[in-house]
């Protein structure tokens, strides 16, 4: 309480301060316009995680949307990594109002206070309207069959124009419906599978409905995979947003700003198995009001204040089974653990900033104060989870048709909460010409934490607040003499966040839930299973001394001017990135089953092989990862060069980690992709190429105004005017594992997780790239490696050792514009993303025990499409 009052304290303190109007008048600084009225559809897609956005700008492809993942937390934006990885970026100065965490990797920075930008003055509006449909499209690489029908229809309109005596109106709308079919490859039964071996009636008519999940179509892509069927399923995507805004200007030094937005997406998932995936529904309401006062021609002062929903509902479809089935071999039948969710976020956010010029000196100094408010259900395999796999002596699906799971967890409990926390944010620096040639940057940002509470005292949050977290910054700029050009240099300290996925799984701890795990169970009534000594939960806990992740960011470039006759039209940059990322979150899985003399190593004694008889799995989220990034970058703009305007960037890069990047929430997923192979020596263990890691990356964008030869009057006529735009991607491939694909005996180490990898018996297939479905079985052969024995700790293949195919995409458009009395343009424009139609292959089968082993089936972008476009504006 008494840190609270504290910083309330320096808040109003702060607030005071900023109000002493300037002793005398200088030139008027320039109005901050951090972020557009209209918010970027790339900041929305990754903010509330929508689907069907392609950022073809920047050279990516429609992703193949049979790679599902859940729309929430921070999915969107690991997928778009995990998918195209991320674009070393120089940031030329470190804004002290920004807060740059994970921006050295592409992504955007995130602002204490955002001012929008001015509305135009006058009448202006526009109209627009896309169509994609598939007859223009082409065939994804392993799709059986004719693209089957689909379309895409996005249409809007946006509107600003004066209301009354300095009042000023903008309106922005759109609807983009699309309805498609789904194409994938899924893992299936083979003809003589499709019937249970299990003779206990009601085991066997749980296997029944099992098997009745999977479509009745027979495998039809056998070279693949003996088990591989390529089909199609039914996707809708509905979006919805829409933005109202009004400035009024009260006087000659004040102006109020109102604005409401609203997002809204539901997507009824494809289901090539019955229930694969989970129904959302996603909205999003924002209402901002901001007060600008021109104190004097030195100052300006805003002062904002926000609110900030999300709500998320994700529900099994209709015809899902029920549990989370999970048999190594064959598609799993969904969807997973975590489905049901139903959260709601709020965040209230007030703040003020000040900018002052003072001679050479520009000051910015302001604060933010930020409420956070989650409520909710969430589950963790509240639906149950059976998982059959190698083991008992028998192949997993064998397993599975005689109803012999290796595994089953269920939680029981109450898992409903509400969590609150506040945010602080405190900063000022200064921007500093000391001389035409030299200029100096300096700031510093104080960014308090505290920690989350739970409203009913369900939960007791065991960290304490983060007090101390000072994060500076500096940047220079020098220009040298002669033709030298520009010298740059920047470097600060930048604060992640506890995500909210992070402490909020500690609703899933007893005693009011408890996560039971049951080895060798049965699978009708699968808590009468008798085990050694009582059912034990899982305990999910925090760290006492969790914190928030920084991240130290620094970087060199340069600016050269060596040729006058070509700086009218180019620029080029050569540049260092580099970052240290500390205090990554990782979830420890701890009282794992150790091989104990006289208890055999099998499945059935894991749980009497812990040290903690009381529990299970003893899970601890931890501050114990860190990550490493180094990039070179050279980029060349041209503008306008005959017509032709370009810009080109190549950097070449190597991220690493110790088994968590910047974005692992240390839960679900996020928690079993970051755990070692056993319970000790993790660092060793996991230390390897991050999950977005790409040595090489180039990217190309040119767009050049056509313009036919004076001598060919008549080729002018249907030339001029148009333009071509071409945008070309080219990227190393991203790393993946290799795991042995079972935890039982004669796979694993039996400890009762998975992840374990294999023994590595061919160094020379070490750092392969695996590219194409007919060479990957040869390149990636079973024969260069071993499973490990029970009583190994761990295999000796490293994290990450080998690629993905390359990143090889091309998108264009071709577009004129038209322009009418009155000021009306009508623009007509054709684009096209994959123009060649290039797959980029995702990773093969990388478990050791599965058949697939090896084996490419499928892709992480979809097929070439065209799409129209018409925009009327005025």
């Amino acid at each position: 309480m008494r840190t609270f009052a504290f910083l309330l304290t320096l808040f109003f303190c702060a607030s005071l301060t900023f109000a002493q109007p300037p002793n005398s008048p200088a030139k008027t600084p320039d109005k901050p316009a951090e972020a557009e009225t209209k918010p970027t559809e790339t900041s929305k897609t990754s903010d509330i995680n929508l689907l069907g956005k392609t950022d073809a700008g920047a050279g990516e492809s429609r992703r193949n949307e049979n790679v599902q993942f859940n729309l929430i937390d921070n999915n969107s934006l690991k997928e778009s990594n995990l998918r195209l990885g991320t674009t070393a970026t120089i940031i030329n100065e470190f804004k002290v109002e920004q807060n740059y965490f994970g921006s050295e990797f592409g992504s955007a920075p995130k602002a204490a206070i955002t001012i929008p930008g001015t509305i135009k003055a006058g009448t202006h509006g526009e109209l627009r309207v896309k169509h994609l449909n598939s007859i223009f499209s082409a065939r994804s690489f392993f799709q059986v069959g004719e693209v089957k029908p689909a379309r895409e229809n996005d249409y809007g309109f946006n509107y600003s124009s004066g209301l009354w005596k300095s009042a000023k109106l903008f309106i922005d709308a759109g609807q983009n419906k699309i309805r498609g079919n789904v194409n994938g490859n899924v893992l299936v039964p083979k003809p003589d599978e499709r019937t249970p071996l299990a003779t206990d009636p009601a085991t066997r008519a749980i296997i029944i409905r099992y098997l009745a999940a999977y479509p009745t179509e027979l495998p039809n892509r056998t070279e693949i995979n003996p088990r591989a069927l390529n089909t199609n399923s039914p996707q809708t995507i509905d979006n919805h947003q829409a933005n109202l805004r009004l400035d009024q200007r009260a006087s000659n030094r004040d102006t109020l700003l109102l604005q409401y937005q609203f997002v809204n997406q539901r997507v009824f998932a494809f289901q090539l198995v019955a229930g694969q995936n989970p129904n959302t529904d996603t909205k999003s309401h924002l209402a901002r009001i901001v007060w600008t006062r021109q104190w004097d021609a030195k100052t300006i002062v805003n002062f904002t204040a926000s609110y900030d929903r999300v709500t998320s509902v994700l529900q099994p479809e209709k015809n899902a089974v029920g549990q989370y089935v999970a048999i190594a071999g064959l598609t799993s039948l969904g969807p997973d653990g975590s489905i049901p969710i139903d959260r709601a976020q709020n965040q209230i956010r007030s703040g003020t900033q000040v900018r002052r010029v003072m001679g050479a000196h520009n000051f910015t100094t302001g604060l933010s104060v930020l409420r956070r408010q989650l409520n909710g259900s969430e589950t963790d395999v509240h639906r149950g989870y059976f998982s059959f796999s190698n083991d008992f002596g028998r192949d997993a699906i064998t397993n599975f048709r005689l109803g012999a799971p290796t595994q089953h967890i269920v939680s029981i409990g109450n898992i409903h909460r509400g969590f609150r926390n506040w945010d602080f944010q405190f900063f000022a620096s200064d921007n500093w010409q000391i001389n035409p040639r030299l200029s100096l940057q300096y700031g510093v940002r104080y960014q308090p934490q505290t920690r989350p509470v739970e409203v009913n005292n369900l939960n007791t949050v065991p960290f304490d607040s983060d007090l101390n977290n000072i994060a500076p910054s500096f940047g220079v700029a020098y220009r040298m003499p002669q033709n030298l050009g520009v010298l740059r240099a920047a470097g600060s300290v930048h604060y992640g966040e506890i995500f909210t996925p992070t402490f909020q799984q500690i609703r899933f701890s007893p005693p009011l839930n408890n996560k039971l795990v049951v080895t060798a169970p049965n699978l009708v009534n699968p808590l009468s299973t008798p085990q050694t000594g009582p059912l034990r939960p899982t305990l999910y806990a925090l760290s006492p001394n969790l914190a928030l992740p920084y991240s130290y960011q620094y970087n060199l470039s340069w600016e050269p001017d060596f040729f006058k006759s070509i700086s009218r039209f180019a620029k080029l940059q050569v540049g260092y990135v580099g970052s240290r990322s500390h205090k990554l979150f990782v979830m420890w899985y701890t009282n794992r089953a150790h091989p104990v003399a006289g208890i055999p190593q099998i499945t059935a004694t894991i749980n009497q092989r812990r040290q903690n008889q009381n529990y299970a799995d003893i899970r601890i989220v931890e501050n114990t990862s860190n990550g490493y990034f180094d990039a070179g970058r050279v980029s060349l703009v041209t503008s306008n060069w005959h017509g032709l305007s370009m810009d080109a960037a190549y950097w070449f890069s190597k991220a690493i980690d110790l088994g968590a990047n910047y974005l692992n929430t240390a839960h679900e997923n996020d928690s079993r992709v970051s755990r070692s192979q056993w319970e000790f020596d993790n660092h060793r263990d996991m230390k390897g190429l991050s999950l977005f890691d790409q040595t090489h990356a180039f990217l190309w964008r040119a767009n050049y105004a056509m313009r036919a030869p004076k001598e060919f009057s008549w080729l002018g006529k249907g030339l001029n005017g148009w333009n071509l735009s071409t945008i070309v991607l080219v990227k190393t491939g991203i790393p993946f594992n290799i795991q042995t694909g079972s935890d039982g005996p004669g796979f694993g180490n039996v400890d009762g997780n998975g992840g374990d990898r294999p023994i590595l018996l061919d160094p020379s297939i070490l750092g392969r790239t695996i590219a194409d479905p007919d060479t990957s079985k040869q390149l990636l052969p079973r024969s260069a490696f071993a499973f490990i024995g029970p009583t190994d700790t761990r295999g000796n293949l490293g994290r990450n050792v080998f690629r993905k195919g390359p990143i090889r995409n091309v998108n264009a458009s071709l577009f004129r514009s038209w322009a009418f009395n009155h000021d009306v343009r009508v623009t007509f424009r054709v684009e096209s993303i994959n123009l060649f139609n290039t797959p980029q292959f995702a990773e093969p089968g990388f478990e050791l025990a599965n058949p697939n082993f090896g084996a490419i089936t499928n892709t992480l972008n979809d097929g070439r499409t065209f799409r129209f476009g018409l925009q009327v504006g005025w």
